[in-house]
């Protein structure tokens, strides 16, 4: 004979207005984490509130209801709701949604506060920053989305950059296959294909540390302090054609000159200028660095000295 199958009843949900609801001392949560009451207070002022609140009547000791409903579960956003009430943002009769659990559940309080807590599966990183690459798809320009989320222009720079990562190794991190460090490393060059070949020779290798990605990530580009680069002038550099590569995620000493053969070009054409302004001064040019009156000139292995009339 076939059991029947129980059937499953969900507990009701209903506006109760503010000044009915009081925070149960069942709820388990003692300790402050995660987002302030004060950026949820502004959360819920600018999208209302998104999830429900848990309660429960409150009895008298007679046993019949009171009117009143306490909060096991959702005691933050009450919080957050009591704040924007004392700032008169809210009325105290402002209906607020509510799921009412029956008073004489089987359910413990604290069981529900400690199940919406203990249950609650916390947002992969991947997944916010694919979310706020979709917000900024969409018009939201960088100083909305951290106006909205409570973070800075440039953290939301850092987290959108990380989702630029090689959709290969971002799916190798999705699934713990990589740190989250490991990808920040990865940000700093933007060429796909090398990312891939990067990760493929050190992710079998005893060395995968972040600054080891980095150094093959840039092996081929020049250090913005280089003395070439700082002769030439990085902006003078990008004014020719020159791409950089910056880090956002640590001190990069001013980036990387990408294409080293332009910046070679410039330096020589810069060298040849500066000798023809000599020469009509009446200088000329030498190999001899024991007679070198210049920084630029001893640094490129080039003098100049004073032509005897």
């Amino acid at each position: 004979m076939t059991k029947a199958v129980q059937k499953i009843i969900l507990s009701p949900s209903r506006d109760i207005p503010f000044d009915k609801l009081v925070l149960s001392q069942s709820n388990v949560r003692r300790i402050k984490a995660g987002v302030s009451v004060e950026e949820l207070a502004e959360d819920i002022a600018r999208r209302g509130l998104l999830q429900s609140l848990s309660v429960r009547p409150v009895l008298a000791d007679d046993g019949t209801e009171t009117g009143k409903f306490e909060i096991p579960a959702g005691g933050r956003r009450f919080q957050a709701l009591s704040l924007l009430v004392k700032q008169k943002r809210l009325t105290k009769t402002t209906p607020i949604p509510c799921i009412v659990r029956d008073a004489v559940s089987d359910i413990l309080a604290e069981d529900d506060s400690l199940a919406e807590n203990m249950q609650r599966v916390a947002l992969h990183p991947l997944d916010q920053f694919r979310a706020f690459v979709a917000l900024r798809d969409k018009g939201q320009s960088d100083a909305e989305i951290a106006a909205a989320f409570f973070v800075t222009p440039q953290i939301v720079k850092q987290r959108l950059k990380l989702a630029s990562v090689a959709p290969a190794l971002l799916e190798v991190y999705a699934e713990d296959g990589m740190t989250l460090e490991q990808l920040m490393a990865f940000t700093v060059n933007p060429d796909h294909a090398r990312q891939v070949q990067v990760w493929d020779v050190i992710h079998s290798s005893w060395n995968k540390e972040p600054f080891q990605i980095r150094r093959m990530l840039t092996e081929t580009s020049v250090r913005a302090s280089d003395r070439r680069a700082v002769f030439v002038g990085v902006e003078a550099y990008e004014a020719a054609g020159g791409t950089m590569l910056h880090d956002l995620f640590q001190g990069d000493d001013g980036g990387w000159l990408e294409d080293p053969a332009l910046l070679d070009r410039l330096v020589t054409e810069k060298l040849q200028a500066e000798a023809e302004a000599v020469a009509v001064e009446g200088w000329k040019w030498s190999r001899s660095r024991s007679t070198c009156p210049t920084a630029t000139a001893t640094a490129f292995g080039l003098c100049r000295v004073i032509r005897h009339r």
